[in-house]
């Protein structure tokens, strides 16, 4: 069994620091990401889960805005915290295999790159994911390493919670236990305990489970459109992406870590690990998922990998400067590209936008806003009080709802994803403001639309709503009960 030395605090700390210190410096600028207006908006409705979530990270949004206000860097509070835990994670993934403290430093270091850090800015799903795969995988390599087989409990409740987040997990259990099956130790799948960790996954998660059970599975109806939507991009990008989540300069760490895995004696009873990332990707391939999936085994890799390129470090004074450099100027570009560090007016001058949707996603919905505004001001006052907002997305509904309200816009509804289930309107609005990036018609709900504006945020930056159309819809062609449900979509 390897010798684990101590955690190295301070230096795991300091980058933990770092990390977070980069967010908070971050957090308030830009604006809202168009996800974390859309959790805003379905976190008011609490639920076992939706059609396209479990509901940890919708609610997890709602008790933010309950305890710090309804504003932005309240919802970003968590994204600090988890980034911080997932350094230290990461660094306890390195020392479970030997890494002393430059390793562990090493390791800790993954959080400062271009994934982990535009999940933890912006509130979404991949942050809590990324420290609930960590701690599984943890738990799996100490059941497995240190021959103690009770940390498969800790392992299922862990994927157990992480099934409240996302059912990504599934894919990491799945890939681990083929490696198993593939390159051993096999006795590991006959452990009692193995299974008692499934059984305590499977109990834990059971409550989302059973939602999605009672409703048809709606999460396979959101894969599955996912995967007509954007399943050729996915493919398409899905290696590329892997060798851009860390950063280029990292590339070589986390593939040190697969090739030791394979290599050494001492690590044979958690080289499953290292077949079960080439395993995934061929699973996301297959059922064309997003590239992102992958990532929190990606993480635990370069981790591992830390341990070996600490020792090839050696005492080699240059070998360290280089090693230091490419870390500097990885981690510096990954803050550049991740976060929101350039001025508003300036990025859009930049191919940041293009590089990063995160960042484009994030500019733009107060004047989005104001110019939705300015159409439904100009209608006559007796049309106002039958009026409701309809939009195409869940971004400009989610903004509508965030900033139309305080100025005095009707209620907003949207056919996309689970804000379909909020709706339909009511019969009694048939002046329709309809913000929509196609041919309004196109649901023939409607017996005349004319156009009063096109969105513009001002800044040059392509996002999902620039160039969108906002109409004035009238002439409902039947009941909205009726004609809702050719509203609906997901993707």
């Amino acid at each position: 069994m390897t010798e684990r030395p101590p955690l190295a605090w301070k230096p795991v700390g300091a980058v933990a620091g770092l990390a977070a210190l980069a967010l908070l410096l971050t957090i308030n600028r830009y604006d809202y990401h168009r996800d974390e207006l859309y959790f805003r908006m379905v976190g008011a409705h609490p639920k076992w889960g939706y059609v396209d979530q479990p509901p940890f990270t919708p609610l997890m949004v709602r008790g933010c805005i309950e305890l710090f206000g309804d504003t932005v860097w309240a919802i970003r509070i968590p994204g600090l915290i988890f980034l911080a835990a997932a350094a230290f994670l990461l660094a306890l993934v390195a020392r479970e295999l030997g890494g002393r403290a430059l390793a562990q430093t090493l390791a800790a270091a993954g959080v400062l790159t271009t994934f982990p850090l535009t999940a933890g800015h912006i509130t979404i799903t991949a942050a809590p994911d990324l420290v609930l795969w960590l701690l599984v995988i943890i738990s799996l390599m100490r059941a497995l390493l240190r021959d103690s087989p009770r940390y498969y409990l800790w392992a299922g409740l862990f994927a157990g919670i992480a099934l409240y987040n996302k059912h990504l997990v599934i894919l990491l259990l799945l890939t681990f236990a083929a490696g198993l099956l593939i390159v051993g130790p096999r006795r590991a799948l006959l452990s009692p305990w193995l299974w008692a960790g499934a059984g305590i996954a499977v109990l834990v998660g059971l409550p989302n489970l059973l939602y999605q059970i009672a409703n048809d599975f709606p999460q396979l109806d959101m894969a599955s459109a996912l995967a007509e939507n954007k399943g050729e991009d996915a493919r398409i990008t899905l290696l590329p992406l892997q060798l851009a989540w860390l950063g280029p300069f990292f590339v070589p760490v986390w593939i040190a870590g697969i090739v030791a895995l394979l290599r050494r004696p001492e690590w044979r009873p958690v080289r499953a690990f290292a077949l079960a990332y080439p395993l995934m990707l061929v699973l996301l391939f297959v059922i064309a998922g997003q590239p992102y999936y992958s990532f929190g085994l990606l993480a635990a890799l370069f981790a591992i990998g830390a341990v070996p390129t600490a020792n090839w470090l050696g005492d080699s004074t240059t070998r360290r400067w280089l090693l230091g450099a490419a870390v500097v100027v990885n981690c510096g570009m990954a803050i550049v590209m991740s976060l929101p560090v350039l001025p508003v007016d300036v990025i859009g001058k930049t191919p940041i936008p293009a590089i990063n949707q995160g960042l484009s996603d994030e500019i733009g919905w107060q004047r989005y806003v104001a110019q939705v505004k300015a159409v439904y001001d100009e209608l006559p006052a007796e049309d106002k009080p039958r009026t409701v907002l309809v939009t195409g997305n869940y971004g400009e509904a989610g903004a509508l709802d965030r900033y139309g309200k305080p100025l005095g816009l009707p209620d907003v509804y949207s056919g996309q994803n689970e804000l379909w289930y909020l709706g339909p309107p009511p019969e009694s609005k048939t002046v329709v403001v309809l913000v929509s990036q196609g041919d309004p018609r196109r649901a023939t709900a409607f017996g005349s639309c004319v156009e009063r504006a096109r969105l513009d945020n001002g800044y040059g930056v392509d996002n999902e709503e620039q160039t969108a159309r906002v109409y004035v819809c009238r002439d409902l062609t039947g009941t909205w009960s009726d004609l809702w449900p050719r509203f609906q979509h997901f993707d």
